[in-house]
């Protein structure tokens, strides 16, 4: 089983401006946990503070990934632990091919859950379960020789993040607002994908601001997050009230207080 805890995390930006205020949060393989919070409350920094991000600055508390301490692990070795992040704003990198970005980072996970041992995958196979999870996710097979995210549309994008960790298979994903930009039916596909890869091997963190993309990912616990840190905690039922509610309780009673 893979579990990621957060102990009394506290983050803050490189001029120590705080941002994230004491978060306890665990997630656990077969679990889907949603962050649900207004604009500006820090829900993508926690994100970014996860996965190692060198502009977030940890000031307190720890991230243990399966019982091993990686609060001051590279985000490199966040990622071959079994880290997944997928950006809200994919970014392009020109001159590299998503075949190629792809082999290289399978390979790179690979060898590191290895031992440090080159251990990669033949290129007859790599090419059958690449294409076989392009089908899969609906990511049209043109794409394959493309530019990483360069000139495509946010559809193609956040279709490329999910077809990544399908192939990467992490033991924790986690979701930054995944659901941006996206049109119904990109939705659905991307939550189809990531409702596949939850399970056993696999937990899910899912960072939104609307309730959209959980009518199709079914969440298994929902925090509210406001003002860095988190306020209530519930079930499912709780991302419904949120659509009817909003989030003014919460940020009035952080102005009270």
């Amino acid at each position: 089983m893979a579990t990621l805890e957060l102990k009394n995390l506290h983050v803050a930006l490189e001029d120590g401006t705080p941002i994230v205020n004491g978060v306890d949060l665990t997630v656990s393989s077969g679990e889907v946990h949603a962050i649900m919070g207004p604009n500006g409350s820090g829900k993508s920094t926690l994100a970014y503070a996860i996965a190692g991000h060198p502009a977030y600055q940890v000031t307190g508390g720890q991230i243990v990934l399966d019982g091993v301490d990686i609060t001051e692990a590279g985000a490199d070795e966040r990622a071959q632990g079994g880290l997944f992040l997928a950006f809200q704003y994919p970014h392009a990198i020109p001159g590299v091919t998503v075949t190629n970005f792809l082999r290289q980072a399978l390979n790179a996970v690979r060898k590191a859950r290895n031992g440090g041992v080159d251990d990669p995958m033949p290129v007859p196979e790599f090419r059958k379960l690449f294409l076989a999870k392009m089908d899969d996710l609906k990511v049209s097979r043109e794409l394959a020789s493309r530019y990483l995210n360069d000139g495509f549309s946010g559809g193609e994008k956040k279709r490329v993040e999910i077809l990544q960790m399908a192939m990467l298979r992490p033991r924790i994903a986690v979701l930054d607002e995944t659901d941006s930009g996206l049109d119904i039916d990109a939705l659905k596909v991307v939550a189809e994908g990531v409702q596949q890869l939850v399970g056993p091997e696999m937990g899910a963190l899912v960072i939104t601001h609307y309730n959209r993309i959980l009518k199709y990912i079914k969440p298994d616990f929902v925090h509210v997050f406001v003002d860095g840190k988190i306020v209530e905690q519930g079930g499912a039922e709780l991302a419904e009230k949120l659509e009817v509610s909003g989030y003014e309780e919460w940020e009035k009673e952080g102005v009270t207080a």
